[in-house]
């Protein structure tokens, strides 16, 4: 073994540390600038009192919370499972409303959505703004039912699964 042996050993050690220690300073930024968004909590089901008159349209609702650290949209499912269907392949007027606790301008949230036919609810989807400081917004889905015009449904249980999906706003 040579005399200079223990000081390369030495050496090489030192390298390694210094290494690893740039590279995580080097990639702390990197983790620490992701975003996140994510639904902390999830929309209990929405049950609707019995419509009891032709024209009644009983309204329900539910809150769900989203967390997030940017911009996003919320669009919703448009086909024909968000409508309530019944006994006999009834069908339901079935519309849709959605609002935040913030309004995307002193906190993160969104301008309420109005009531809109399950066909056309969030389409195009709704932008919500990310106010710093504030990562979390409350999203309130409602939903109301009734009866078409000129007909009447039969009695029975209604059913229908609308699904809310949160993505990142723009490119």
């Amino acid at each position: 073994m040579s005399p200079n042996s223990g000081k390369i050993r030495s050496k090489l050690k030192t390298t390694r540390i210094s290494a690893l220690v740039e590279l995580i300073i080097i990639c702390f930024p990197c983790l620490v600038a992701a975003q996140t968004m994510y639904w902390s909590s999830g929309f209990a089901p929405i049950g609707l009192s019995n419509i009891s008159t032709r024209s009644s349209t009983p309204e329900g609702s539910s809150q769900a919370q989203l967390e997030m650290t940017g911009d996003v949209e919320i669009s919703a499912d448009n086909t024909a499972t968000p409508r309530l269907s019944g006994p006999g392949g009834d069908t339901l007027v079935t519309e849709y409303k959605l609002t935040f606790d913030g309004d995307g301008s002193s906190a993160t949230g969104a301008s309420t959505v109005d009531y809109t036919s399950y066909e056309s609810f969030l389409n195009p989807a709704v932008s919500v703004t990310h106010v710093g400081g504030d990562d979390a917004v409350i999203v309130t889905l409602y939903v109301r039912a009734g009866n078409y015009l000129g007909d009447l449904a039969n009695s029975g249980s209604y059913s229908a699964t609308q699904t809310l999906t949160a993505s990142w706003a723009g490119p």
